[in-house]
Parts: C-alpha cells; structure tokens; sequence
C-alpha cells in the first residue's frame, strides 16, 4: 500500500470543508488538464526550462502554471500544448444530475 504524501492528506483535509470542495470541483477539469500537461512534458524529459524558452516565456511562468497557481489563458494553454506537440479541443456539455 503507498503511503499518502503531504499534499495528499492535506488535500483530504481540504475537501473535508464544503466551500473548498465545492470550488476544488468547479475547477476540476482545469486542474486534470494541467496533470495531464505536466505529465507529458515529463515523459517527453523536458524540463520546464526548455519548455519556457521554446515559447518565450520565464522558468517560473511554467512552474505557476504547472501549480495552478494562476488560471493559464487560452493563449498560453495553446502555446505550451504547440511546443509540446499536442493538440486539444473543448467538449461543453449538459451536467448530469
């Protein structure tokens, strides 16, 4: 069994509160695209360096995005998936109840 990291347990810890929960899911989709992101351009070996000068941007830039620290544009979100040579689409749809 794997032991649970910090950020996991305070993570459950978080989603124990409504509010935090409630936003946590209204932001979900972001943050899955985000993993999914970082995860690519980790199995690519590419540092968040390279990635931030193959779009003219700053190291740090890449690591507040990969934090979601701050909510990426559609701009920026299309120039990092170009340099790592993937595309994306939107699907919007009815929420289920």
């Amino acid at each position: 069994m794997k032991k649970k990291t910090n950020v996991e347990l305070h993570k459950e810890r978080l989603l124990q509160k409504a509010e935090f929960k409630q936003a946590y899911n209204e932001l979900g989709p972001v943050y899955k695209l985000i993993r999914e992101i970082v995860a690519f351009r980790i199995a690519q070996g590419m540092t968040q360096k390279e990635l931030a000068e193959k779009i003219g941007t700053k190291q740090s830039s890449i690591s507040r995005f990969e934090k979601a620290m701050k909510m990426p544009s559609i701009s920026f979100l299309s120039q990092i998936t170009n340099a790592l040579g993937l595309e994306w689409e939107f699907n919007i749809h009815t929420k289920s109840v």
